[in-house]
């Protein structure tokens, strides 16, 4: 870090106590820009701390300023004006002005190298000689480098290189580039000199380093100096100099061919490739591939011919650069090479490189060529599977598939996905028709191709060619998987065949696709020795019976058992069964069933058995099962029918069997015994009822069923038999009688369990037999049994009295203790019983002590018998008896809810206050309210505030007070502690008229908005003014304005008024309801007030001016030129027109640059217009409309101002449309309008110059036509001359001719002419015409009509278009030979001329034989190809070698004639050595 002394700011005398605010960096040029309070800026240069300029820019101070990076510049904002500065430093006079003023040399210097300034140079100069005389090299070296480009010239180098070196030292030159190359870039010069030294000590790393660095320029000289010691480095240095020949010979000495076309398209460099090519063809194969790629795959197409390319390699019998070549040529597989891709393949096919072509045709990336033509070389090359991809006629493919041992069967395979479905069975057949050596690929292909061929058609040629095997094999890969039940036939019939019974067994076993019929007929037809297929399809398409059938009578018992115990158990009931139709051995049966044993079902076993009647046959196999520990009910009922039908002990079957099905052994033994199907129902445990009820009521099993009903405690199934069933004469079933009977007199007297006695009395219930219920319980409860304290039986007995006989109930009550008294007390108080009184008598019984000993059970029977009275019986007056008797709070507090809930709010207040309960404080509040009973609610309200603090409590308690006009408590109340809501009382206190009580309220909480209106209420117009100023906000001065404006009160209404136009959207509001109120006046003197407001808004002054309109009209012009800038234009201009104010509307448009609404206003209103203010709103309208509006008005209103305002509009108007408006309105309006198109037709318009051709054509006016048209000829030119021929005058007839003439109309001009006998007209138009036939006839006319002066004048005058002969024969004729002379004698002489001329300039040259001496020097100075060096030039180029072979001849045998097209220019031998024939360019 360094620190400069502080330097004095150099002040001027004038601003001695001037002192800075302001301090820029420009990081840019590293200054800084001071600036002071009286407008001065100082510039100081940092690395020096000198002050290097001084000026004042403003007289203001500047308070805020900035710097911009990019630019260095400095802005900044003046104080009062806000004017913006912009201080920047000027690097071109900055030096000068530090050399001249400052006369600091140093400073210049330093500057001037720091930012590169001009100005310095001199002083350079100076100071370098200094330097250099005193021998300070480095200093010199230093000033050079920091001089810019000021000494770094070649004299300075040189003046270095002279400079001896000093012992020890380096040399000074060494010195000066070291210093230079730390501080920089070197020029070109610079570079050059340092790289001689460095490159003749052998030292090009340096180079290299320096170039890395980016240190030397680069340029062709420098790489010349390098190329012989590296060739890379000056192919490096010729890039970056752009020496494009020079960088393309570097590559081509380095061999990287392939960079020469890139970089020459992407320079742009052009150049003769052709015979680059042709010289490496020999020298370097390889070079010249790598070229020849290059060039076809240049950006933006081939710059070779491809074609001939690659016959001019084939003629150097250069195969594999021919094929490396194409191979690139062609990778974009363009149809257009189809022909170069077929040759590629040939070339290689024919040459002995079939490989090659191999190769090429397996990547795929050639698909255009003849593919027919490539097959046949294919085949006869021996590629057997290339030649069958490249043919289409299936009779190709069979000759070359005869081959087809020798291709690759995957091959094969592969090549069938390629043909369609005819072409592949036509192959197919082909294949197999030559012996069992293609079999196995045959049926590859069937298998991969068996659902595009389909299997039908398959199998069909498979069995023509009888080939059974290949049948097998093909299906066997596709049966899994196919669902064609032909496929799986035919498989299962070429297995069987094969004998392959196995598979065959398989297929019948898990495929269910075949046809079962199909295969069960063709198995059984086949007598296979192994039935298994059989058995399987017979078994899984239950053909049970037939196979059984076919095994029988073909002695195949063996596979009947097999099939039974080891393929299907399950069907062994159809096998016995088909067996005992087919009258088998009963052992053999027996034998079966035992060895099936468990696996046979039983069920259906049984079923076949019982339809034969052979069922005993079955009993040891059922006792065989049964002693294996079988529990299967079908195994149980088989058993159980024998010794039923053998009466083998059936009841103690039935009763200690569990397994048997009692639905079907029941059934059984009722033709047989019910007592013994009574058993079996009864033993399925429920399962039976149905059945088991209907065998008792048929069979008179009551007694039996009573029982069995009491037992079973089940209420579904007393539900069945007690339920009511009245028979078609309508009276009571006798079964059901006489089963209750039994019940009630037998069974249930015996029973000893609680269970079944209730589950009993409950079906009873359910039944509805109160009767018969009350009598049993009366029975067990009241005259005594064990039964008799049972809670339940008591609360039935009650409740069945009340859903039967009322009566009872209340004796019920008196007699029975034990019963649950709340719950009977529900049930009597229910809308079903309404059994009140007995309800009351429960609580009121239960509620003393001797039966309720806990005091809250007590309060709580109390309350319920009270809630009895107050809400069932509606009973107010004996409720209050009963609740004084009692005397308890929660009774006191239930019946004041009743008596709440009654409306009766003063006796409910009385009973909360008795009960001390607040809790229903809400709904009191609400009927007292309602019933206005404010003194019974005031002692309510207080005993509640001791035990809550609500909102609500104390909220009311104020209300109470203000209803009373309690004022003095209510303040007290209010000044005191308490939680209400004063804004909500207050404001219900307000809408009720409570004023008085209102004030105090929001004087309380300070809510003056408020409390001015309650002032206003109670006409205290001051006070409300006054609490208006306190709340201050604007609905409150409104209201009080209003107020006040309403009782007079201007004053006092303006005051408040004032304050309210302060918020734009109230000023309509205060405008309207003065107006309602007519006080017009004050109104206005509001607003005029309202224009010295500190806050005064543009709707203030709006407001008024469109008062103004309405009230003082005088004033409104001079209101809104004053506050034009706060006046909301839009809504003044509407009032202005509404009261027809026209000019200060006018006023307003132009201020507000309204221009368009301005013209408007002054064209539809006469009293608006003035011409100075509409000239000036004209011209600034957006709408162009406007202005040909304007137009019309003009013409029709002030016709003498018309040209004055054209002279306006002049630039923005269409003037061929104010011509057409001018044409509409009438003749006098085109009059009137030709001053002002004469100055618009410098513009050329069509519409102008004929409206004013028309108005000199009126006027008669020829020489001002003849100088329009002359001028202007954008007009109908054949319209005016047609309109013109005819006229009156002659100068206008000579006009007609004339406008013919300029339209080249030269018939009709001279025959215009020739009607007026204006013969100078007619031969001036016919010459310029040029037309050799109008001319003769003009001649032929002077001729007829004797005009001899004429037709010598036309001679002379049309020299050049006559025919000498036309001139000879007319004169000879007429006789005209003097005034013919002159013409033959001008063309005698211009025939004379022409062949002298001839003659010079086609006479031969004398021979000159130096100059034959320089051709045949040149000729002999062009070389060859002898110096090992290509000859690169930007146009000129080298040809081929002489020695090419003839067109259409290859070596190698191959036939290059099929390339069909001329050697390139580049590609031919060439005469002259290989330069192009002489006169002739070089070819690019």
């Amino acid at each position: 870090a360094y620190f400069w002394p502080p330097p004095p700011t150099p002040a001027p005398a004038d601003a001695a106590a001037d002192f800075p605010v302001s301090l820029v960096i420009d990081k840019k040029n590293d200054l800084a820009f001071l600036l002071s309070k009286m407008g001065y800026v100082y510039m100081f240069d940092i690395h020096t701390g000198k002050t290097m300029y001084r000026a004042k820019v403003t007289q203001e101070t500047v308070f805020v300023t900035c710097g911009q990076e990019s630019t260095g510049a400095v802005f900044g904002i003046t104080v009062r004006t806000g004017k913006v500065i912009r201080v920047q430093l000027n690097g071109q006079a900055l030096i000068p002005y530090i050399t001249s003023t400052l006369r600091d040399n140093d400073l210049a210097i330093k500057v001037a190298g720091r930012l590169g300034l001009p100005g310095a140079e001199n002083l350079y100069a100076a100071e370098f000689e200094r330097l250099i005389g005193s021998g300070q090299v480095v200093e010199a070296a230093k000033l050079v480098a920091v001089s810019g480009t000021a000494l770094r010239t070649p004299a300075t180098i040189a003046r270095f290189q002279q400079i001896p070196a000093q012992p020890g030292s380096p040399q000074p030159v060494f010195q000066y580039f070291s210093t230079l190359l730390e501080s920089g870039k070197l020029n070109e010069q610079e570079s050059i000199e340092l790289a001689k030294p460095v490159l003749q000590q052998g030292r090009p790393q340096l180079m290299e380093k320096w170039l890395k660095d980016d240190k030397l320029q680069c340029s062709e000289q420098l790489g010349d100096l390098i190329m012989p010691s590296d060739a890379g480095m000056a192919l490096s240095v010729y890039l970056r100099a752009q020496c494009h020949a020079k960088a393309i010979n570097c590559f081509v000495q380095r061999g990287e061919y392939d960079k020469i076309v890139p970089y020459a398209s992407s320079v742009g460099f052009k150049m003769d490739y052709s015979s680059m090519l042709s010289q490496l063809m020999f020298n370097n194969p390889q070079g010249a591939l790598d070229l020849a790629k290059g060039l076809v795959n240049a950006e933006g197409g081939p710059l070779i011919d491809i074609q001939a390319t690659a016959e001019a390699f084939l003629s150097s019998n250069r195969i594999q650069e021919t094929t490396a070549f194409l191979l690139e040529a062609l990778k974009d597989n363009k149809p257009e090479h189809a022909y170069l891709q077929t040759k590629l393949l040939e070339i290689n096919l024919v040459g002995g490189a079939p490989q090659v072509a191999d190769a090429i045709m397996q990547n795929g990336i050639l698909t255009h060529y003849d593919r027919a033509h490539v097959g046949k070389l294919c085949e006869r090359a021996g590629m057997w599977q290339r030649a069958a991809e490249h043919y289409t006629e299936i009779s190709d493919i069979k000759r070359v598939f005869k081959n087809s041992h020798q291709m690759n069967p995957e091959f094969v395979v592969e090549f069938f996905g390629k043909l369609n479905r005819e072409q592949s069975l036509s192959l197919l057949k082909d294949m197999m028709s030559r012996g069992p050596s293609n079999m196995q690929v045959c049926v590859e292909v069937a298998k991969k191709y068996h659902d595009e061929l389909g299997s039908e058609d398959l199998i069909q040629v498979f069995e023509s060619n009888k080939a059974t095997e290949g049948l097998y094999y093909y299906l066997g890969a596709i049966v899994n998987f196919s669902e064609d039940p032909h496929v799986h036939f035919k498989y299962i019939q070429a297995s069987c065949q094969l004998g392959q019974f196995k598979e065959a067994e398989r297929v019948c076993r898990d495929s269910n696709i075949y046809e079962p019929e199909e295969v069960k007929e063709y198995l059984k037809n086949s007598k296979l020795q192994d039935p298994r297929p059989l058995i399987h399809v017979c078994d899984r398409f239950d053909f049970v019976d037939e196979l059984t059938d076919y095994l029988y009578l073909n002695s195949l018992l063996q596979y009947i058992e097999v099939y039974v115990t080891k393929v299907s158990p399950a069907k062994t009931p159809q096998v016995i069964g088909k067996l005992f139709d087919l009258g088998a051995n009963e052992d053999f049966i027996k034998r079966i069933l035992m060895a099936v044993g468990s696996a046979c079902p039983v069920d259906e076993m049984v079923e076949v058995a019982e339809t034969r009647n052979r069922l005993r046959l079955l009993q040891p196999w059922l006792e065989a099962r049964v002693a294996t520990g079988s529990t299967e009910p079908g195994t149980h009922n088989a058993l159980g029918k024998i010794y039923i039908t053998l009466n083998r002990d059936p009841k103690a079957f039935l009763m200690n069997n569990m397994f048997y099905d009692p639905k079907v052994l029941g059934p059984y033994c009722e033709s047989l015994d019910p007592s013994l199907a009574f058993v079996a129902y009864k033993k399925g445990a429920g399962e039976c009822d149905d059945e088991l009820i209907a065998i008792s009521n048929t069979h008179g099993l009551y007694r039996d069923l009573a029982k069995y009903l009491v037992e079973r405690q089940d209420l579904e199934l007393w539900a069945k038999v007690l339920n009511k069933e009245e028979g078609e004469d309508g009276k009571e079933d006798p079964n059901r009688r006489q089963l209750i009977d039994q019940i009630v007199e037998w069974a249930l007297p015996e029973s000893t369990s609680a269970d079944e006695v209730s589950v009993t009395v409950k079906a009873f219930m359910a039944a509805d037999l109160p009767g018969e219920l009350i009598t049993l319980l009366e029975r067990i409860i009241l005259q005594g049994s064990d039964f008799s304290d049972n809670k339940n039986l008591q609360n039935l007995l009650i409740l069945t009295a009340i859903r039967a006989d009322t009566t009872r109930v209340a004796s019920y009550i008196d007699q029975l203790d034990n019963f649950d008294a709340k719950d009977i007390a529900l049930i009597c108080v229910s809308e079903t019983h309404m059994l009140y009184e007995e309800a009351y008598t429960i609580y009121q019984k239960f509620s003393r002590p001797e039966f309720t000993e806990d005091k809250d059970d007590q309060i709580e029977m109390q309350v319920a018998a009270i809630g009895v009275l107050v809400d069932f019986l509606k009973d107010l007056d004996r409720a209050k008896t009963y609740a004084t008797q009692v005397d308890e709070k929660p009774v006191w507090s239930r019946l004041g809810k009743a008596q709440l809930e009654e409306k009766c709010a003063a006796d409910a207040i009385e009973s909360f206050i008795n009960a001390e309960d607040p809790s229903e404080y809400v709904m009191v509040c609400a009927e007292s309210n309602e019933a206005e009973i404010w003194d019974e609610l005031i002692p309510y309200l207080k005993m509640a505030r001791k035990t809550l603090q609500e909102n609500l409590l104390d909220t009311e308690l104020i209300y109470a007070y203000a209803k009373t006009n309690n004022l003095t408590e209510m303040e007290q109340f209010v000044t005191g502690p308490n939680v209400a809501n004063i804004q909500n009382i207050g404001d219900r206190c307000f809408d009720e008229g409570l004023y008085h009580a209102a004030k105090i309220l929001f004087s309380s909480i300070n809510n003056n908005s408020k409390l001015a209106l309650c002032h206003i209420n109670l006409e205290e117009y001051r006070e409300a003014v006054a609490a208006a100023t306190k709340a201050n906000n604007v609905s409150t001065w409104k209201a009080v304005c209003f107020a006040c404006l309403r009782a007079e009160e201007f004053r006092l209404a303006a005051t408040c008024g004032l304050e309210v136009i302060k918020y734009p959207d109230h000023v309509d509001e205060v405008v309207s309801f003065y107006s309602d109120l007519g006080h017009f006046t004050h109104l206005v003197s509001l607003f005029e007030q309202g224009l010295g407001l500190e806050d005064a808004h543009i709707g203030i002054f709006t407001e008024l001016g469109i008062l103004y309109t309405k009230h003082v009209p005088d004033k409104v012009m001079e209101h809104c030129k004053v506050f034009f800038s706060k006046l909301n234009v839009g809504k003044v201009v509407r009032a202005c027109e509404r009261a027809r104010l026209f000019p200060p509307a006018v006023y307003l448009y132009m201020a507000d640059k309204q221009y368009d609404n301005a013209v408007k206003v002054m064209m539809e209103r006469a009293p608006a217009w003035d011409n100075d203010l509409f000239l000036d709103s004209i011209t600034k309208v957006r709408n162009a409309e406007i202005m040909y509006k304007a137009v019309s008005f003009y013409l029709t209103q002030h016709p003498t101002l018309f040209t004055r305002m054209m002279e306006v509009l002049e630039e923005n108007i269409d003037h061929s449309r104010v011509v057409n408006q001018l044409r509409r309105t009438g003749d006098q309006a085109l009059q009137l309008g030709q001053d002002y198109m004469k100055s618009v037709q410098k513009l050329n318009l069509s519409p102008v110059n004929e409206a004013l051709n028309e108005l000199y054509i009126e006027d008669e006016d020829y020489e001002s036509l003849r100088k329009s048209i002359d001028s202007y000829n954008n007009f109908n030119m054949i319209a005016l001359a047609s309109k013109l021929s005819s006229h009156e005058l002659l100068e206008f007839r000579r006009i007609s001719a004339y406008v013919y003439r300029c339209n080249k109309k030269w018939t009709q001009s001279i025959e215009l002419s020739k009607g007026d006998r204006m013969w100078k007209d007619c031969i001036d138009t016919a010459n310029e015409s040029a037309d050799p036939e109008t001319i003769e006839n003009l001649l032929r006319f002077f001729c007829d009509s004797s005009e001899k002066e004429c037709f010598c004048a036309a001679l002379y005058t049309c020299f050049n278009h006559i025919s000498p002969d036309l001139a000879l024969e007319l004169g000879w004729i007429n006789g005209y030979t003097h005034y013919v002379i002159p013409f033959f004698m001008q063309t005698f002489k211009q025939t004379h001329d022409r062949l002298k001329k001839l003659e010079e300039r086609t006479a031969p040259p004398p021979e000159d034989g130096t100059q034959q001496d320089a051709i045949a020097g040149t000729y002999g100075n062009l070389g060859g190809f002898g110096n090992g060096m290509l000859m690169i030039e930007n146009g000129g180029g080298m040809g081929m070698p002489p020695a090419m072979p003839p067109q259409g001849a290859a070596p190698g045998g191959i036939d290059m004639s099929g390339f069909g097209v001329n050697q390139q220019p580049g590609m031919m031998p060439m005469p002259n050595g290989g330069m192009p024939p002489q006169g002739m360019p070089p070819q690019m």
